[in-house]
């Protein structure tokens, strides 16, 4: 289905005053037909006054970035897309299939329907009377989803919840109608599918011996550490399976990431004793260092002459000093060195 945009006159208003006038035309051909007795006249605008009402529904109003679907006994006639008051076949029928879907989104896919429903609740009308209101109209504007997270095994195994936001827009009105039967739930769909799809080829943190790109050489790629490369695949993957569908992913945003809870725990643990096996090398690779300096210095200088055990003495009590958590408690020894 290819799109066909209308390009009707903005007329709406010069018809709404032509049909007006021909109300007042036909109430006063009613008046003048029963008072001088003339039949046909006073018909003709009783036929006018009971039927009347039907080219009003022609009349269409458009707001920026606005487009209204219209069919025609089941044909696809085009599409409305600029804004503005147009009058139309008044049996054409407006068509959005996605009119009454509410997902987790941006507030302006609902059409302006809660401001109506507010101001339908302050005048004092019943509230089921404005629930019945669906807008057909198909908004243009950028849209932001932001489904429920979800809990997916990353590459080694691990559960993590991950949540996604993504910007969208409707591109192309008629595939959106007409090629799926709702497109905004078909969009929801595809996310999950595309999140849950790229989640499973990286590993939460950096991890050894894995491949992320697919060309077989381990890389350093991590959820952690390439949310932007993740979401670019994320937005790729969604925005191939919805093309068919008129919709175009502008991005895609990671929102959330963590461990799930049953191993959240369990994986900070396992954080902290990798960072105090770090520190602790960086620590006795300092230490082995000022050792030798400490060694060289004394040689060069020829301040003291110690032999093999006397040097394994003093290294041995160099690392212990460095190396400690707490401060040394130094033995002066006043007496003879031997």
């Amino acid at each position: 289905m290819k799109e066909k945009v209308l390009d009707n006159k903005k007329n709406g208003m010069g018809m709404m005053v032509l049909f007006i006038l021909l109300y007042a035309v036909a109430a006063a051909a009613v008046i003048f037909g029963a008072a001088f007795e003339q039949i046909p006249l006073m018909v003709i605008g009783i036929i006018w006054a009971s039927l009347g009402w039907i080219p009003f529904l022609g009349l269409k109003v458009l707001k920026p970035q606005e487009a209204l679907v219209l069919t025609l006994f089941g044909k696809y006639v085009g599409t409305l897309k600029n804004d503005g008051f147009y009058w139309v076949n008044p049996f054409c029928t407006a068509v959005n299939p996605a009119a009454k879907t509410r997902l987790n989104q941006s507030g302006d896919v609902d059409g302006g329907n809660a401001a109506k429903s507010v101001l339908t609740l302050a005048t004092g009308t019943s509230a089921s009377t404005s629930s019945t209101y669906v807008n057909k109209k198909i908004s243009l504007k950028i849209m932001t989803l932001n489904n429920n997270r979800q809990k997916i095994n990353d590459c080694l195994g691990n559960p993590v919840e991950i949540g996604i936001a993504v910007m969208w827009r409707v591109t192309d009105t008629a595939k959106a109608v007409f090629n799926v039967d709702n497109y905004k739930e078909y969009l929801s769909l595809q996310c999950d599918s595309a999140l849950r799809n790229i989640v499973r080829i990286y590993p939460y943190d950096v991890a050894p011996n894995v491949d992320t790109t697919g060309d077989g050489v381990a890389d350093e790629g991590s959820l952690r550490g390439s949310s932007e490369i993740v979401a670019g695949r994320i937005r790729d993957e969604i925005q191939q399976k919805v093309a068919e569908a008129g919709l175009e992913i502008i991005e895609a945003r990671i929102t959330y990431l963590a461990y799930a809870p049953e191993i959240a725990a369990v994986m900070l643990q396992r954080q902290q004793a990798s960072a105090i096996i770090d520190a602790r090398k960086m620590i006795v690779d300092g230490a082995v260092g000022m050792v030798e300096m400490a060694l060289e210095r004394l040689n060069e200088n020829n301040v003291v002459e110690l032999d093999e055990e006397r040097k394994a003495a003093m290294v041995s009590n160099l690392l212990v000093v460095l190396c400690g958590n707490h401060d040394a408690q130094p033995v002066v020894n006043s007496g003879s060195l031997y």
